[in-house]
């Protein structure tokens, strides 16, 4: 494990969002895809997506795994692996079906 994966392990996961407008989203491991309309982000949790409408990256803080987004959030979801853990590669090709 390498210095930045283990000290964003050393946070806790937390999720704060203001008036659907600015969601602030700490313990984050990388950002796997992202849009105007949809991000898709690796978390100490899980697989994370949220949905909405002109969202904008706001701040990444890849030592401490915050993010920072604005635009009106319509969703946060978070994406269960089930039985053993797969790869990234095929997580992510699920999650565009």
């Amino acid at each position: 494990m390498d210095k930045q994966e283990n000290s964003i392990n050393n946070y806790n996961h937390s999720i704060s969002l203001l008036e659907r407008k600015n969601l602030v989203i700490t313990g984050v491991k990388k950002i796997e895809n992202f849009d105007n309309s949809q991000f898709i982000l690796e978390t100490i949790m899980g697989y994370q997506i949220i949905k909405g409408e002109g969202l904008e990256l706001v701040k990444l803080d890849t030592l401490q795994g915050h993010v920072t987004i604005k635009g009106l959030i319509n969703s946060i979801n978070y994406v269960e692996e089930n039985g053993k853990k797969n790869k990234e590669e095929s997580i992510i090709s699920r999650l565009f079906k």
